[in-house]
């Protein structure tokens, strides 16, 4: 995380690419956008992005846990298939 601001297609074509690296992260544990930002590097805003796309394609769930900064946990949610 440099500070460099992206620009939003950029950060849009590496979401398939970062579906993987976020299930990775996911995978020992629910966590929020910023765990997530943190643990792969980008700003949360791209980290957003990505979540939000993998949550509207059923990849992804919140737990119902809210942290008492008012972030949502995220997990991995099984799919046929995998």
């Amino acid at each position: 995380m440099n500070g460099e601001v992206r620009d939003l297609r950029e950060v849009i074509r590496e979401e398939m690419l970062m579906r993987d690296k976020i299930a990775g992260i996911l995978k020992d544990g629910p966590r929020t956008v910023p765990e997530i930002a943190q643990a792969l590097g980008h700003p949360s805003w791209e980290v957003m992005y990505w979540v939000m796309g993998m949550r509207k394609y059923g990849y992804v769930s919140e737990t119902g846990d809210v942290t008492e900064e008012g972030y949502h946990r995220y997990r991995v949610v099984a799919r046929e298939g995998n």
